[in-house]
């Protein structure tokens, strides 16, 4: 069973990233990866909204599994973030590429703090 909401989850999440990903680089024709960020950073406070959630007993363990695993672990992409961290180095956008490092760090643990901080809040 436990497999199956991984799977599940994965198969919500891999199309979502995609199409948010294609989405907001639309809206932001540059160079610097948005798409990949915003993935990123609203998977992190996904994550830590169900983490916050589920560890405070307001939700079954399996939710975790089917959003906070499958979920989040589809639409997250480290990969990908390495990858264009790198093309963006190896292009000469040396500065871009730091600032995506540094950026996708702070804002990824801001936003996983910012949803367990939820998550208690809504716990009460």
């Amino acid at each position: 069973m436990t497999w199956l909401l991984v799977i599940t989850g994965g198969m919500i999440g891999a199309p979502l990233r995609y199409l948010l990903d294609r989405t907001v680089q639309r809206w932001n024709d540059g160079v610097f990866p948005w798409g990949t960020f915003t993935v990123n950073v609203l998977g992190c406070l996904v994550l830590g909204l169900l983490t916050g959630v589920t560890e405070g007993g307001a939700a079954p363990s399996h939710v975790q599994l089917l959003l906070g695993t499958g979920l989040t672990g589809a639409l997250t992409t480290y990969s990908t973030f390495s990858y264009e961290t790198l093309r963006l180095a190896e292009s000469g956008a040396r500065l871009l590429a730091a600032a995506n490092v540094a950026a996708s760090v702070v804002a990824g643990f801001t936003a996983a703090y910012l949803g367990a901080g939820l998550a208690q809040a809504l716990r009460g």
